[in-house]
């Protein structure tokens, strides 16, 4: 009896120990949070905590809102403030997706889209579309009033969510690059409900806090919504996905669902 005890708490302590240590991978390779060096990450599975790497990331962004208001920061300044260091914190990964992506889908000649999103230098489309995600979520967060930290976890979550969903839905246009394990990490459909159950309660905790029921559900209906059209609309323009595509994915959809949300509160 004894034995079996040690054994079940042996189990334990590894299985903790190992979701930490792929947490602590996912952080790693989705953001430019500093941690400590770490023996024996697997970076295979990053893409299945996408979502709560997302409501780290606007848990963050949320708390240096919170923190600025304190101290009497004006809005329009930090919501400007709040979208630096949104990426910041990612490094401009998924920025320079939308950016690449832009570019690519500027070329008329679909067999070229591929090798012009491969070139690293940033043409006039993929500034333009960096531009504009700047100012639209500048602008969504200057115009929301309420529980600006919920809204930044929740746009961050819905986004990542939605990269999932175009890893498991279309097909990875490249045999090579860094979008390529995450194929192996999202098989089917099952791998996306932890992260859909997550985004749906965090949304719903908007009932709680004043209790909203009509802004809760535009949270999940919204968030879920523009996350899989997005990834279907890109797919559509390349008949596939690449990493800078799943970028994109995030970063319109954190976009997008910030106006929706920006309406919804003046309704």
């Amino acid at each position: 009896m004894r034995r079996l005890l040690v054994k079940n708490m042996t189990y334990r302590f590894h299985w903790w120990k190992q979701l930490l240590l792929d947490i602590a991978a996912s952080l790693i390779f989705y953001t430019s949070i500093p941690l400590p060096y770490v023996n024996g990450l697997d970076f295979r599975k990053v893409a299945r905590f996408a979502p709560q790497i997302g409501l780290i990331i606007g848990g963050i962004l949320g708390f240096f809102d919170i923190s600025m208001n304190y101290f009497g920061v004006p809005t329009l300044t930090r919501s400007v403030l709040v979208v630096c260091l949104w990426i910041a914190i990612t490094g401009g990964l998924h920025l320079d997706g939308a950016m690449d992506t832009a570019d690519g889908l500027a070329v008329g000649d679909p067999k070229r889209r591929l090798e012009v999103m491969a070139d690293s230098a940033t043409g006039a489309f993929g500034a333009m579309a960096a531009i504009a995600l700047v100012l639209m979520k500048t602008a969504a967060l200057t115009d929301l009033e309420k529980y600006r930290w919920l809204v930044l976890m929740v746009a961050c979550g819905w986004g990542r969510w939605g990269q999932q969903v175009a890893i498991a839905q279309y097909q990875y246009l490249k045999p090579t690059g860094k979008g390529a394990l995450h194929k192996q990490a999202i098989r089917s459909y099952k791998d996306l409900l932890p992260g859909l159950l997550l985004m749906m309660s965090l949304s719903g905790l908007q009932i709680l806090l004043d209790k909203s029921l009509f802004f809760a559900l535009g949270m999940i209906l919204a968030g879920s919504a523009i996350a899989t059209l997005t990834g279907a609309w890109f797919n559509h323009k390349l008949g596939g996905h690449t990493g800078d595509t799943y970028g994109a994915v995030v970063e319109w959809t954190e976009a997008l669902l910030l106006c929706v949300l920006t309406a919804l509160e003046n309704l």
